[in-house]
């Protein structure tokens, strides 16, 4: 079984200073918010960050920039943290910019088996500095080498203790991708069945992938940015 009562424990043997964790999320949707935080409180180091984004201040991955723990971050998107920025611009952060759709491909190859890929993202930008390029049917393309990570942490809807994972809606993200490209996997879920499995017709991630799961602790799902219209005028009886 691999099913956990915590986060703490599902991590605990597993953490160690200087790894490469990749996590999924998007912003605030679909963040493995109690793993997180139990990396926080394991308190490792000199951690190698693979994600879309690294929260925003206070929030998500920002914790862990506020405890020092992160050495380095391949990201697609950083322009919500403020600390981040600071940490990076003052050189306690290293930042490796990675387009969204190449970062995705990383994680994908990572878990597939295959090294590295070819793409023309990228091409003739700071990206491809430094990179090896190849000419196919007369188009420049930039090699890019898959990401395989010590660790995953993902966030599921649905999970059994086999480690079966079903997502909802956005917050299936990448998630599905970082569960398959790290050596060790290790997912919270909203819904984790005691007895039976995720009906596998549903299942994205399938067990194989997954080491370990615990299930999600109850907290308000946190908003990284609310856009509403404004209400209409009401004219009338009855606001009609």
């Amino acid at each position: 079984m691999k099913g956990r009562a915590s986060a703490i424990e599902a991590l605990e043997n597993i953490l160690a200073d200087g790894q490469t964790v990749a996590v999924g999320g998007f912003g605030l949707c679909g963040v493995p918010v109690d793993l997180v935080d139990a990396v926080r409180q394991l308190g490792v180091r000199d951690l190698t960050i693979v994600s879309n984004n690294m929260g925003v201040d206070g929030k998500g991955l920002g914790l862990l920039l506020e405890t020092r723990q992160v050495r380095k971050v391949i990201a697609s998107y950083v322009g919500e943290n403020q600390l981040f920025a600071e940490q990076h611009m003052t050189g306690l952060v290293e930042v490796e910019f990675t387009p969204q759709g190449t970062l995705a491909e990383r994680m994908r190859a990572g878990g597939a088996g295959i090294p590295a890929f070819y793409t023309a993202t990228g091409v003739g930008t700071p990206v491809a500095e430094g990179k090896p390029h190849a000419d196919f049917d007369g188009r420049s393309f930039v090699l890019e080498r898959a990401i395989v990570a010590d660790v995953a942490l993902v966030r599921a809807h649905l999970a059994d203790t086999e480690g079966n994972l079903a997502y909802r809606l956005s917050a299936r993200n990448l998630n599905p991708l970082v569960a398959a490209c790290a050596r060790v996997t290790v997912a919270e879920a909203e819904v984790l069945l005691d007895e039976g499995f995720v009906d596998p017709e549903r299942v994205v991630t399938p067990g194989i992938f997954v080491q370990r799961v615990v299930r999600a602790l109850p907290r308000q799902k946190d908003v990284e940015q609310r856009t509403v219209r404004p209400r209409p005028a009401t004219t009338g009886a009855g606001g009609l």
